[in-house]
């Protein structure tokens, strides 16, 4: 598996630093695309957009080190890889490399969610930059915070159970999202733009404003707040 494969590397590399581990993932991950899958255009956090991928239906969406920041600070584990492939915009296939827990999560063979969490919701948000919808969220829902580092990290504590709710309205790039979002809907959860509206990858700009992922039975009670506002 190719996000295996790049976070193996990263690891082995790791005292080089973040500029590093994001130039030798991107190659790897690039050349073994170009040499399994030549038809197929890439979006890639590391590239310069090509819009020629604007064309095709098959886009490889990949973020080659998510969490720059957090892999640059070992022994940190909340950094991840994130490879996905997209047909007319919908992600249809995706893993997610968390190195650092030796631990992949793909869309193959789906995670199984853990049981409801009796409690307050738990909402992750970045260590160092939470979203503005963040206290909004906390006060409609009686939401307890874990902090995080990369979006797939966060993301992923959704999938494994360690978090309710993520919900990022800082702004992102489809890189940042794509793999997460095809996990976590193939292990049964909500994933969708903060107003509720399906997120669309393979866009001419690639920036992507909001995004929520969050167990089914919270899904009413987090967009009911967010639309009334703060």
């Amino acid at each position: 598996m190719l996000a295996e494969q790049a976070g193996q590397l990263l690891l082995t590399i790791r005292d080089l630093g973040g500029d590093e581990g994001d130039r030798r993932s991107n190659e790897f991950l690039l050349a073994a695309l170009a040499e399994h899958r030549p038809a197929d255009s890439v979006l890639s956090e590391e590239s310069v957009d090509d819009l020629a991928r604007l064309a095709s239906d098959r886009v490889w969406i990949i973020d080659p080190l998510d969490g720059t920041r957090e892999y640059g600070e070992p022994p940190r584990d909340d950094w991840a890889v994130h490879v996905a492939l997209t047909n007319a915009g919908v992600p249809v296939a995706g893993a997610v490399a968390l190195p650092g827990r030796d631990m992949v999560l793909n869309t193959g063979a789906p995670a199984s969610l853990a049981p409801t969490h009796h409690g307050p919701p738990r909402m992750v948000v970045s260590r160092t930059r939470p979203p503005a919808c963040t206290d909004q969220l906390v006060e409609a829902l009686g939401a307890t915070i874990v902090r995080m580092g990369s979006a797939g990290a966060k993301a992923m504590a959704v999938v494994l159970g360690d978090a309710d709710v993520y919900a990022h309205s800082g702004g992102q790039y489809e890189w940042d999202s794509c793999a997460p979002v095809a996990v976590a809907a193939a292990a049964g959860l909500h994933v969708s733009r903060l107003d509720g509206s399906p997120l669309v990858y393979n866009q001419p700009d690639p920036y992507m404003p909001d995004l929520l992922i969050c167990r089914v039975e919270l899904v009413n009670a987090v967009l009911t707040a967010l639309r009334m506002g703060p």
